[in-house]
């Protein structure tokens, strides 16, 4: 079932919901939409009542704010639980752990939150974006080169190296990717991956929490959910084997272990 509601500026939400239960909101990162968290839904309706939504300046949702803010992220999240009932358990995928953690940090009626490889940088030895990544990828967005954004993105923060960038811009899910790129600077700007993980930023998050990486994902995002689990008061740290930051992609590997932890 898919409801469009009204974020507190105005933006429209295409916000899905499927199954029965205590709601679940399912928040997605980078280059991704309520369609790539689809699968892990249908896995977990039958537990819960599972939301997935478009984060706005993404698919069916819009943008109404005048600048990136992450506020404006957070009051979206704020709208979606309201929506399925005033309270909500959330689980965030790289950038959207981000998000779930900021918005359990802020007191956001979340009751627990998981996250899975968020997407900060948390280890100085690894390298990082530089600080000026935001400013040039905005400016390639307002030139209108949503291809060029994508591709920065792509190689300067996520570290796709160049002969695999080629690859993916000849493959049948580039267009996908594009598509996303306006909302780029709002995934930048939860993740801020020119700069360490500040402590205080988790440290008073009051919920129960859980931080979960795959053991063949990269240093980079495998050491970020461990600086969760080792930052937030009583968090929970879990492996998954065989596993990288494409699980979304593989939802029968996530559903066990978010169905035993929100219950």
């Amino acid at each position: 079932m898919t409801a469009h509601l009204a974020s507190r500026d105005g933006t429209t939400l295409a916000v899905d919901t499927i199954g029965h239960g205590a709601p679940l909101v399912l928040v997605g990162g980078a280059f991704n939409d309520r369609s790539t968290v689809a699968g892990l839904a249908v896995e977990l309706a039958p537990r819960f009542t599972a939301v997935s939504y478009d984060r706005r300046r993404r698919g069916a949702s819009d943008d109404r704010a005048d600048e990136y803010r992450v506020a404006a992220e957070l009051d979206d999240l704020a709208a979606v639980i309201a929506h399925v009932g005033g309270r909500a358990a959330v689980f965030g995928h790289s950038s959207g752990a981000a998000l779930a953690l900021d918005a359990a940090a802020q007191g956001l009626p979340v009751d627990r939150v998981a996250v899975y490889e968020p997407s900060f940088c948390a280890d100085p030895s690894l390298p990082r974006p530089a600080v000026d990544v935001l400013d040039r990828l905005t400016a390639l967005l307002a030139s209108g080169d949503a291809e060029g954004a994508t591709e920065l993105f792509l190689g300067e923060v996520i570290g796709v190296p160049g002969e695999a960038l080629v690859g993916m811009r000849e493959s049948d899910n580039w267009p996908f990717l594009v598509e996303k790129a306006p909302s780029l600077p709002y995934d930048l700007l939860l993740s801020e991956p020119w700069r360490l993980l500040p402590p205080e930023r988790l440290s008073g998050i009051g919920i129960p929490t859980l931080a979960a990486y795959g053991d063949r994902t990269s240093p980079w995002l495998s050491a970020a959910a461990r600086a969760v689990a080792t930052t937030v008061p009583g968090a929970e740290l879990h492996i998954l084997p065989g596993e990288d930051h494409s699980v979304l992609q593989r939802p029968k590997a996530l559903e066990p272990l978010l169905r035993e932890f929100f219950g």
